[in-house]
């Protein structure tokens, strides 16, 4: 796994060594910040089930200010650092272990709002709608703030189904078994 693009354009990244792991793959990476690339603003980046870190590390390659990368492993926790030190700017992200509910009652009490929010969660535990709502509910989403989320179908078909007012899709796609949504805070 590589970065695609940007100023670490080429970095390899090391991959969290578990079955239960999915990383991104280079199709759906390059096609999710294609997407996004008109309604990219550099601002903050919130990876919230980071893995490897590989999204919120292009993100931020592509000229997003700052990432943080949440995951709750401790392998994950321990990859991401090794991936950020890779990048030779490690003040431009902050590593959190914590489950995701957790990490976003931390944003709320540290006033911290976001303009892209990645989701990208095991595909058997998600829980997107939800963390879409708590952000919300939160105001932890600029005003037009992009929301991704990668998927599997029922993941795509759960929130394209309840997903929370406010929203606009700007994107559906499907790679394979993967969906991609991207969606704007109205």
């Amino acid at each position: 796994m590589r970065v695609i693009a940007g100023k670490n354009h080429g970095l390899r990244l090391k991959m969290v060594p578990s079955k239960l792991t999915r990383p991104t793959t280079e199709k759906v990476k390059e096609a999710l910040f294609s997407i996004i690339a008109p309604y990219n603003k550099p601002g903050i980046v919130l990876d919230l089930y980071a893995g490897s870190g590989s999204l919120g590390i292009e993100a931020v390659s592509r000229g997003y200010r700052k990432a943080y990368l949440v995951d709750h492993a401790r392998p994950a926790i321990e990859v991401i650092r090794n991936n950020v030190i890779a990048t030779k700017s490690p003040e431009n992200f902050e590593i959190i272990k914590a489950p995701a509910s957790q990490a976003i009652k931390q944003f709320f009490d540290n006033q911290i709002r976001f303009d892209l929010v990645i989701f990208d969660p095991p595909y058997a535990k998600q829980h997107i709608v939800k963390d879409i709502s708590s952000l919300t509910e939160y105001n932890l989403l600029t005003e037009h703030a992009l929301i991704v989320a990668e998927t599997d179908r029922s993941g795509f078909n759960s929130l394209n189904s309840n997903l929370p007012n406010g929203y606009t899709v700007l994107s559906k796609k499907d790679y394979g078994i993967t969906y991609l949504m991207v969606m704007e805070r109205d």
